[in-house]
């Protein structure tokens, strides 16, 4: 319909109730993903022929970029119709001052201002109402179920375009019968939610004014039914999420060169990090020639790089591509300092968190409640991006941690 093909965003309110959709995400994703992942670090990935791996650096055409951008958005998409219960499709309210705002309202004026001249022509124009009562007719068809034929036959019958168009050439046409009849229909198929909205349409006396609503409420409804749909997809999307998003992962590093070059110099990082921790702690004076160090546990260097992901400066640094955990708005950031960290830390060395619950460091208690709240949703999110993932991490930390073993047997055969 015109201009009713607007963008939408995302309404993400995930802080408050996305503990519900973890506990279902883990339902799906049983624990032997979950011990699958982590144990194909420690694997030879030449075993698994379906193991994922980037292809060498090509040149992408423009159309490829596209296509694998609209793949990225459906794998965003998909994830947080999973990950989110409270997930929502919404429409973007632009700011009042804005000149996308500014222009979008000269041209639904400039519409709407034309329709009215042609009907208060004598004899009245009809071309674009006509227009206007097709496209209301197919999207009150595309709210019909498939087994519901008698409805479909009737709208199909009272909207007969070109019926319409005969009796408007010989100014037959009632078209305020027909509004009536479409707002009778929207009232029979809104959710509750719209019922005062589809009264107020009978209120309204000029056919454009009308006309005008009519489409602002199917709008909504409209979005009232992509959300039910989501709500009602959700368990069967869960239940393929994580091959889903790995298979569509795959295709991005087939098209893209250096795809993973954030997230192996994150990996790289952590450990460093992680090595000289280790060394810090557990050097003596009977093991200074470095014979007797430990190889590197590939979960902690990862629990490493996730904890590091809570202070990350978004501003001057680029996020690892597999890793769309924290946004700078995430009300973690807020909370985080040392004792939190090593509650989360805590959190992560447990492969089920739901099973052990970490006590609380003292000076916390004020906020308990938040932060087991957010603990728990952002193990929930940490363990999902490792089953999904978890190949693509194996290959890096594989190569990362093999040749920090190798420098380090190196450096004690050469010790004095």
């Amino acid at each position: 319909m015109p201009f009713s093909n607007e963008k939408h965003s995302l309404n993400d309110e995930s802080l408050n109730s996305d503990t519900d959709s973890c506990e279902r995400s883990d339902s799906v994703n049983s624990s032997s993903d979950y011990e699958y992942a982590r144990q194909s670090f420690s694997s030879d990935s030449s075993s698994k022929p379906s193991s994922p791996a980037s292809s060498p650096p090509k040149t992408g055409s423009f159309d490829v970029l596209m296509e694998t951008a609209k793949g990225l958005s459906n794998m965003s998409l998909v994830h947080e119709i999973v990950m989110n219960s409270n997930f929502q499709m919404k429409q973007i309210d632009l700011p009042p001052q804005s000149l996308p705002r500014k222009v979008k309202e000269i041209v639904h004026k400039a519409f709407w201002d034309h329709l009215e001249a042609q009907l208060n022509q004598d004899p009245p124009e009809y071309h674009h109402a006509l227009v206007l009562l097709g496209e209301i007719k197919e999207i009150l068809l595309s709210f019909l179920l498939p087994g519901q034929n008698r409805l479909r036959n009737q709208i199909s019958e009272v909207l007969d375009l070109d019926l319409i168009k005969q009796q408007a050439e010989h100014n037959a046409i009632d078209i305020h019968k027909l509004a009536a009849y479409i707002v009778t229909l929207m009232g029979k198929f809104c959710a509750p939610v719209r019922d005062d909205d589809v009264k107020k349409l009978k209120s309204i006396t000029g056919i454009v004014p009308l006309f005008r609503e009519i489409f602002h409420v199917l709008d909504l409804m409209a979005m009232d039914m992509v959300n039910f749909t989501i709500q009602n997809i959700r368990p069967h999307i869960q239940q393929c999420s994580v091959d889903y998003e790995r298979s569509k992962f795959q295709d991005y590093l087939n098209k893209q060169p250096y795809a993973l070059d954030y997230t192996t110099q994150w990996l790289k990082e952590s450990v460093t990090e992680v090595s000289a921790s280790m060394t810090t702690s557990d050097t003596s004076p009977s093991d200074t020639d470095g014979s007797s160090s430990l190889p590197l546990s590939p979960s902690s260097v990862l629990s490493n790089g996730y904890l590091k992901l809570l202070q990350w400066d978004y501003d001057n640094k680029p996020l690892p591509e597999i890793c769309s955990i924290a946004e700078e708005s995430n009300p973690v950031r807020t909370l985080i300092n040392n004792r939190i960290e090593q509650y989360i830390r805590n959190l992560l060395s447990v492969p089920n968190q739901r099973k052990t619950v970490s006590v609380v460091p003292g000076g916390l208690t004020p906020i308990q409640v938040e932060l087991e709240e957010i603990g728990s949703q952002f193990v929930c999110i940490i363990n999902y991006n490792i089953q999904v993932y978890g190949p693509f991490y194996s290959g890096i930390l594989r190569k990362l941690l093999f040749n920090n073993l190798a420098s380090a047997g190196t450096t004690a055969s050469h010790a004095p």
